[in-house]
């Protein structure tokens, strides 16, 4: 038999079935031992957050692109589409990122009007 270790954000490892995990898998990489229990780093957790906003807006930008080069084209206006690109370009600096102290606030704090549907 071969036992399962989890490995937390700074490196500490436990056996898999001495310690409490989160149910949430999702921030696994701002997981941390305690003891025997493992929780969420919140600055690590808004941190791979972020990230998972930057990854989702990447595509969003680059239509938003497109539309640019359309409506310069057809000298058609261009200030919505300036103002979407600004606000996807914004998103990861949201203040509900930064107030957020639970992993619950934190996943409520995506934007689906700008991002589309949550990945969490």
């Amino acid at each position: 038999m071969v036992d399962t270790y989890i490995v937390d954000a700074n490196g500490q490892s436990a056996l898999a079935g001495s310690v409490t995990v989160p149910a949430d898998r999702n921030f696994r990489g701002a997981w941390v031992l305690d003891g025997t229990v493992i929780s969420e780093d919140m600055d690590s957790a808004k941190a791979i957050f972020k990230n998972k906003i930057r990854e989702v807006r990447k595509p969003l930008l680059e239509a938003k692109d497109v539309e640019l080069m359309k409506a310069l084209e057809t000298s058609a206006s261009t200030t919505a589409i300036a103002t979407a690109k600004n606000a996807l370009r914004d998103a990861p600096a949201a203040s509900a990122i930064d107030s957020a102290d639970t992993i619950t606030k934190l996943k409520a704090a995506w934007d689906t009007s700008l991002l589309g549907a949550s990945p969490y």
